[in-house]
């Protein structure tokens, strides 16, 4: 397989060929129908005043513009998606490079009381959901943050090789994302689910045969009209007795097609989607359960659903003023739809839920597979149930630079705990972020930026950021609190993995070392695996009486009267403190 820069640029030198040759088919469409339009307008010119020759004239011209028409629409529509697939292309490029603005950073998703994803900038702008986010649809892009929030350990390793299997289709997953991206969806699938399932029927049971018979009554008129066995003035009084019958349900059909119209395009894209996930052979379980959902024995979900699309499609034709009059008057064309429409409903409006999950399903995978794709040189942390809770070599965070990145190794076993020390800016609260993104990037599946690693699944919280709450009248120490208190109450019910960063800021040094060292203590009372990040040196005594508990340190020295940091992770306690020297180098003190 090519890797990422050169598969990226290869896709966009075949998708420019591939749109220059649609422009032209373009151009000669369009001048196609603008000769259609002169022979109609022609032969009924010199045809005058042969009714015959009139209205054939324009019954064929508006079949024959009809058939232009959507011929017309099928080019643009490949020629906007060649222009989807080249963007697509260009802004994975972008992304290699580092520029990840033109990404949804998800901040609607942002949640301070969440167990760990307001610790470590899971949402929001520059986090981890805007660098993989590839979500087309808006389903896809909720299950994109509820995989990410999760905080489940379940059935990793079938996650693992459900991201190896579609990372490895990219053209299928770039086709997959420039199909979705084209319809303009405007309404939620939820809004959809709720107007099928509280649809009121109201087209007489007698329309299934009815439009059939007027349709075969206005085709034998149409015979006798061109044989001049009946006259013209026969027919039109004809024509109008099929625009009265369906005038009769004429509010109720504006309603109906008014309703239908705004979803039209959604499943004239969903259709589209289910057919790429039932011809594609996965060979991930997880990846083959979720196709089983979509096919059936008897029908595909595609055919049903593209079913439904065509006859929103054949309703829309209404729009056209020639054909809409025409086949209102001849085949009771508005009537036939509805009663179409209402069938469909009938039959599938309980299926739909769990198609248009599978949906958000794979948009949701297209995302982690993609992000798997791009990081090729990252490993799949080998899962060890009995092992370490984490052995990692080389473990950085994926985003950031690969050349100024300073890597470190970490082994944790189960019912151990960390404190770590160092000066300002040494690192620390980096490395706490490095290793608890990539507890939630393992246990979701996604490969890691690390050598290697043995990981023991295990589930997170943490409390590293806190904020004063001036709507619920809560101090920041009291917030800080409830914080701690969440993670007292969540390890009484399950095992945690517990990430801590300089507890209890809220109140006086004596007060804070004497509280840090109880909660430590109680911590690892609970058998708790995890780390915490002090400056509080006083903390780190607690090791000669809890020997689960261990000391590691970032340092800092200065060199030639320079603060220098090497941002690597070591057994111990840091010495050097940096505030007094950085308060004289710049001139503070």
């Amino acid at each position: 397989m090519k890797k990422p820069h050169e598969f990226y640029h290869s896709q966009i030198d075949i998708h420019t060929a591939a749109l220059n040759e649609t422009k032209k088919r373009l151009v000669m469409s369009s001048s196609i129908r603008v000769l259609i339009f002169i022979v109609v307008v022609l032969t009924i010119y010199f045809g005058y005043p042969n009714t015959q020759i009139i209205f054939g004239s324009l019954i064929i011209g508006a079949i024959s513009f009809i058939y232009l028409v959507n011929r017309h629409s099928s080019l643009t529509y490949i020629k906007k998606k060649f222009e989807k697939l080249l963007q697509i292309n260009r802004l994975e490029l972008d992304v290699l490079d580092g520029n990840i603005n033109a990404l949804d950073p998800g901040k609607e998703y942002i949640d301070s009381s969440h167990p760990y994803s307001h610790d470590i900038d899971l949402f929001g702008k520059q986090s981890f959901f805007q660098y993989i986010n590839r979500t087309t649809t808006l389903a896809g892009k909720n299950k994109l943050a509820k995989i990410l929030n999760a905080n489940t350990i379940d059935s990793i390793e079938q996650k693992q090789k459900a991201i190896k299997n579609i990372a490895k289709l990219p053209e299928w997953r770039q086709e997959f994302s420039a199909i979705a991206s084209l319809a303009d969806v405007t309404i939620s699938i939820s809004v959809i689910q709720k107007w099928l399932s509280n649809y009121t029927f109201f087209v007489p049971k007698i329309m299934k045969i009815l439009p059939n018979i007027i349709s075969g009554i206005s085709l034998v008129m149409l015979v006798l009209l061109f044989t001049e066995v009946i006259t013209f003035n026969l027919f039109l009084i004809w024509f109008f007795i099929g625009l009265g019958i369906t005038g009769t349900q004429l509010k109720k059909i504006n309603k109906l097609y008014n309703d239908s119209n705004r979803i039209k395009d959604t499943f004239e894209q969903y259709y589209q989607l289910i057919e790429k996930i039932e011809n594609t052979a996965f060979t991930s379980t997880m990846l083959k359960e979720k196709q089983q959902l979509v096919i059936s024995e008897k029908e595909k979900a595609s055919q049903i659903l593209k079913q439904f699309a065509e006859i929103l499609n054949a309703f829309d034709q209404r729009n056209n003023m020639m054909f809409g009059v025409l086949a209102n008057g001849l085949l009771l064309w508005d009537i036939k739809q509805c009663y179409r429409i209402e069938q469909w409903i009938l039959k599938n409006n309980t299926k739909v839920e769990q198609w248009f999950e599978v949906i958000a399903f794979f948009d949701s995978y297209n995302s982690l597979g993609n992000f798997a794709f791009n990081h090729s040189q990252y490993i799949y942390p080998k899962i060890v149930p009995n092992g370490h809770t984490l052995k990692a070599t080389g473990l950085g965070h994926p985003m950031l630079d690969a050349s100024k990145r300073v890597d470190n190794d970490i082994t944790i076993n189960k019912d151990q705990f960390f404190i770590i020390t160092g000066a300002n800016m040494a690192g620390k609260s980096t490395f706490l972020r490095t290793v608890a993104l990539q507890i939630v990037m393992s246990n979701i599946g996604l490969p890691i930026c690390s050598q290697s690693c043995e990981y023991r699944p295990i589930k997170l919280i943490s409390s590293m950021r806190t904020s004063d709450s001036l709507s619920d009248d809560a101090s920041y120490f009291f917030s800080e609190l409830t914080q701690l208190k969440k993670i007292v109450t969540a390890l009484e019910k399950d095992e945690y993995f517990i990430i801590l960063d300089e507890i209890l800021k809220g109140t006086n040094s004596k007060d804070k070392a004497t509280g840090s060292r109880k909660f430590v203590e109680k911590l690892v009372a609970a058998k708790a695996t995890g780390i915490i990040a002090t400056h509080d040196l006083s903390l780190c005594e607690i090791t000669a009486v809890l020997p689960q508990v261990k000391n590691r340190f970032f340092d800092a020295q200065i060199v030639n009267n320079e603060l220098y940091f090497d941002y690597k992770f070591k057994e111990g306690i840091c010495q050097n403190m940096n505030a007094s020297f950085l308060l004289k180098k710049m001139g503070i003190v």
